[in-house]
């Protein structure tokens, strides 16, 4: 017969096996899994940012490999943490007050070559500090290491540069605008501007062409000649905690012009023969090179005349009316391309030929 005492200890002995029983089998957590590191994505590294008048772009690379070197064929989504902190109460030792993730859908990694990820934020309020980091997840708690933090001050956004102009030449372009003087809400401007060029070929994505300038001019010198390139202007409000990006300009199109000729054309010399007058010269090596054009002066006369054209590759002329009454006559030669209307070089050192 079993005695009080007894029957207790057996009761706790039960109780206690049920405890570790669903301990066991229990299908609730306290934290998230941790998942394996050959699926978790690695952080993003190339987080960057555009300031425009309506607010700030963000942009960054599809991660394409785990942490562990294997190959990600899908991202399920990214998350983007902001923080907000007044420009008067910001210091750089203090911990960033991140505030909740937004959720932006993420996509297939291509087998070849880059994807980026594109997210806008306008809800911006001026004198504050900003702060972006964003988050990669391949599954349910595969997420990513934080990326590289980008931060900037917002404030009133300066006016769009106005008056866009362009003027073209050899291998380069140059702008030219009106400064911006004032904000977009009517104030006057009192903080430095400065201005950055952007541009596109093809109708691409503007990107910056070189950094940013304090004055109204600037020379795009990166240009190939023939080539189509659009061009905006944009302002850029310089404060001692950072630079506000202001308006774009209109806008602009253009094509830088070939004007440089070929070279110079050397060793002329001609031969006389029993009718004609054969002038010869060594070869031009570039590779717009269209031919070249011949010239005659009498002597006693100061300007010469062009007496024909010869295309390229040859480098002889027959000419087979030399005037009858000159005792000597001088050739020279120039070289031309293949622009219309041609480059032409500076005629070459003239050869003589006695005729009497």
């Amino acid at each position: 017969m079993r005695t009080p005492k007894t029957c207790l200890s057996f009761f706790i002995s039960v109780l206690s096996a049920i405890v570790l029983l669903l301990s066991l089998n229990g299908c609730g957590f306290k934290n998230k899994p941790i998942p394996p590191q050959q699926v978790v994505p690695k952080a993003i590294t190339d987080l960057r940012y555009q300031l425009n008048d309506k607010g700030v772009t963000l942009s960054w690379s599809y991660p394409i490999e785990t942490v562990t070197g294997r190959d990600i064929t899908e991202i399920s989504s990214f998350e983007v943490y902001r923080a907000v902190v007044p420009a008067d109460k910001y210091c750089e030792t203090c911990p960033i007050p991140w505030g909740r993730s937004v959720n932006i859908p993420g996509g297939a990694v291509p087998d070849e070559g880059k994807k980026t990820a594109i997210y806008e934020s306008s809800l911006l309020r001026p004198g504050n500090m900003y702060f972006f980091k964003v988050r990669s997840t391949a599954g349910w708690w595969a997420e990513s290491a934080d990326s590289n933090i980008v931060s900037f001050l917002w404030n009133i956004p300066a006016m769009a540069p106005e008056g866009l102009q362009v003027r073209v030449a050899d291998k380069a372009i140059t702008l030219s605008w009106q400064p911006v003087t004032m904000h977009r809400d009517g104030s006057p401007v009192t903080e430095k501007v400065e201005y950055q060029v952007l541009r596109s070929e093809g109708g691409g994505t503007f990107t910056p062409v070189g950094k940013p300038v304090n004055g109204t001019t600037f020379t795009d010198t990166t240009t190939k000649n023939g080539r189509k390139y659009l061009y905006k202007v944009q302002s850029l409000s310089v404060y001692e905690q950072a630079v506000v990006g202001g308006g774009e300009s209109k806008v602009i199109s253009a094509a830088s012009v070939d004007r440089t000729p070929p070279a110079r054309p050397t060793g002329v010399h001609v031969v006389r023969t029993a009718n004609a007058v054969k002038i010869f010269w060594e070869p031009v090596h570039t590779n717009d090179l269209h031919g070249y054009r011949i010239y005659r002066r009498a002597a006693g006369k100061k300007k010469p005349v062009g007496i024909g054209t010869v295309n390229a590759p040859y480098v002889m002329f027959t000419d087979t009316k030399p005037p009858q009454n000159a005792e000597r006559v001088y050739y020279s030669v120039s070289s031309i391309d293949n622009r219309k209307p041609a480059n032409e070089s500076a005629r070459s050192q003239e050869a003589m030929v006695i005729l009497q």
